[in-house]
This record gives structure tokens, C-alpha cells and sequence, in this order.
């Protein structure tokens, strides 16, 4: 049996160019390497799964490569990795001090990166401080961090730092969709950007995502199985109780609460996703207000199409009422029966023209 790669190691970059959604650093670590003008000490900092230690690894290749110290074989000499979270001791910050002295025997540079550098004892930064102000000239040190805000000080200023952010959607989106075609798995646009949105700015999280609903799904990803695997309300059930709402069936609304209750899902999160989802409807009433629905283009046909048969100010009251729900559940003794009671007043909003809604002051 072939051994599985996961595709967060299987599709990592190994060029700046693919590296995805941080362009801003990836131009500027080129351009320091074509104009020799890169700092011997360099902090990347940012979320988890953005690409700081590919970039770290890609940028000491390239390093290896303009002073010719790569292999025929593409091994690149003169990198080493040292990973913080076990080796954070004096001793072991000693002993790199100690091998940084030696200039190296091929090409250049050595490049040390060294990866979570926010746990390294105080004493071990404070071991560091030297070497990383006056570093030999052979020696660049690339340090990754996930935590900025526990570096001291006196490090931080010794350091070119480069901010990475958070991957948009869209950007996690349009590799997913790469990955899928190399894959041969069959997706729905949806059902991506969903998983793009629950991975929260992390490609390695929507890569790890994108291959367990991958092996659930039998190589075809469809929205309602994404939904299903990453215990998320699909948004289908919004749109049908929002419809039986508009034709004020107040049992069918009732009942449909009752079974996604059935199936685990926690009231409160419903009622405020149901909040979020009328929100959403109201910004699909107009075109120059639409993009900011966070959901995938066949769903936002969908909140179009339900948009129009409500009025703005049914909407603004519906908002109103998911929205008093929300706050009064923690305080109420009956949670339960507070979203009834907003459902049932959401189901009474069209009935008779303009109805007076009770809220719980």
C-alpha cells in the first residue's frame, strides 16, 4: 500500500511564486536577493498555516543557490533548522552560537531557521541577543513566530520583521480548486468556499479539511456533505425556514427547528446564525452592498432571489428580533423557548401587513 501524503506537504510551495496570498513578502524577499540587499536577521511573523516556514525554507534555497552551494541533485548545503518549542534552552542557543563561528566549507551564507522562537527561555534570548546584533558576516538567521507579543523587545529590534497575513477566501479558494483538478476530485464552488471560510485565514487548515472531507466524500465534495463533516448549519436550512417564515407556517417552522436541534446543533448558535442570515438578505437587496455576503457565488444567487420577496423593513425587524433572541438566551431560564418565541414572531411578521412585535425588554 502507497504511503499517504497529506497536501499540506504533498502541494507545499517550493517557489516564491506559489506561495499563496502573500505576495507582499515574496516580492520583497526577491528583490533583497537580486539586489543583495538581505538582512542577516529576519522575523516572519503571523497566523498558523500562512506560509512562514515554507517561506523561510524557500528564501535560505535561494540564498544556496546565488552562492552555487546547491548539490547537482538540488540538496542545498548550509541550512539549518532548529525548532524553538524543544530545543528552548540556554544550552542548546550555546551550542548554536558555537557552530555559527565556523565559516562554511561550500558557498557563502549559512542560514539558520528557527521555528516558534517565541519559546525559547528568557535566558536563552537573552544567550542570543549578541550574536543576533553582531552576527559573522557568513551567517543570516530567519526566525518564525506564530506569538510577536512574547519576543522581548531588544530582539525585535535587532530584526527586519515581515507581517504575514491572514489568507483571504478567495485566495484559499483558488488553490483548493488547483489542488481538486491535480486530485481528480469533484467539488462543488460552494462547498470550497465554505471550507475556505471555516480554515479562518490558515491554508494548512483548509488543506487538512480539503482532504478529510476528500476521503468522506469519495473524491466528490459537495456543499451538504461539507456542511455535514465540518458540523456547520447549511445554509439551505436558513433559506427554507426563512421561506416557511414568509408564508407565516408556524408549525413547519417550529418543526424544523425542532430537527436541527435533533442533530446536535446548539440553539444559540442557530438563532444567531439566523440573525447573521437575515443580515445577509438585506445586504443582497442591493447590488453595491452584495460582496459583502461571505458565502459562495450560487449561494448568493440564492439570498438574492429570497431577498426580493421581503421588504427592507421586515428585514430590519427580523435582524431586531434574532437579534434580542440572542442577547436574552444566556439570562433566560427557558433558552429554548426564547427562540421559539422569535420564530414564531419572525413567522407572524408578514401576516397582517405591519404586526406588532413584542420584545423582551
Amino acid at each position: 500500500m502507497e504511503n499517504f501524503i497529506v497536501s499540506a506537504r504533498k502541494y507545499r510551495p517550493q517557489e516564491f511564486d506559489t506561495v499563496v496570498g502573500q505576495s507582499h513578502i515574496t516580492d520583497t524577499l526577491e528583490h533583497a536577493i537580486d539586489e543583495n540587499q538581505l538582512a542577516q536577521a529576519l522575523l516572519f511573523c503571523g497566523p498558523r498555516g500562512v506560509g512562514k516556514t515554507t517561506c523561510a525554507r524557500i528564501l535560505a534555497r535561494k540564498i544556496n543557490e546565488k552562492d552555487g552551494s546547491v548539490s547537482e541533485d538540488g540538496f542545498a548545503y548550509n541550512i539549518y533548522e532548529l525548532d524553538a518549542a524543544s530545543n528552548n534552552s540556554v544550552d542548546d542557543i550555546r551550542e548554536l552560537i558555537d557552530q555559527v563561528r565556523f565559516a562554511p566549507q561550500v558557498g557563502k551564507y549559512k542560514v539558520y531557521i528557527i521555528d516558534e522562537v517565541h519559546m525559547l527561555s528568557s535566558a536563552a534570548f537573552n544567550a542570543f541577543l549578541k550574536t543576533l546584533e553582531e552576527p559573522p558576516a557568513h551567517a543570516i538567521f530567519i526566525l518564525a513566530t506564530t506569538e510577536k507579543h512574547k519576543i522581548i523587545p531588544t530582539i525585535l529590534s535587532r530584526c527586519q520583521i515581515y507581517d504575514f497575513k491572514r489568507i483571504t477566501i478567495e485566495d484559499i479558494q483558488s488553490h483548493l480548486r488547483n489542488i481538486a483538478q491535480k486530485e481528480n476530485v469533484q467539488y462543488e464552488d460552494d462547498a470550497l468556499y465554505l471550507i475556505a471560510q471555516k480554515a479562518d485565514g490558515a491554508l494548512r487548515d483548509a488543506l487538512s479539511i480539503f482532504d478529510r472531507l476528500s476521503t468522506f466524500s469519495q473524491k466528490n465534495i459537495t456543499l451538504a456533505k461539507a456542511a455535514e463533516v465540518l458540523n456547520i448549519l447549511d445554509y439551505d436550512q436558513y433559506l427554507n425556514i426563512v421561506d416557511l417564515a414568509k408564508e407565516n407556517k408556524i408549525p413547519e417552522v417550529l418543526f424544523s427547528f425542532n430537527e436541527i436541534v435533533k442533530k446536535g446543533f446548539d440553539s444559540h448558535i442557530f438563532i444567531a446564525g439566523l440573525g447573521n442570515h437575515f443580515r445577509d438578505l438585506m445586504m443582497a437587496q442591493n447590488a453595491s452592498t452584495i460582496e459583502l455576503i461571505e458565502v459562495g457565488e450560487q449561494t448568493k444567487v440564492k439570498f438574492v432571489e429570497q431577498a426580493q420577496k421581503w421588504n427592507a423593513q421586515q428585514l430590519i425587524d427580523a435582524i431586531e428580533i434574532c437579534n434580542h433572541a440572542d442577547i436574552n438566551y444566556k439570562n433566560s431560564k427557558n433558552p429554548r423557548l426564547t427562540v421559539e418565541i422569535a420564530l414564531m414572531q419572525l413567522a407572524s411578521l408578514t401576516a397582517n401587513g405591519d404586526v406588532t412585535k413584542k420584545k423582551s425588554s
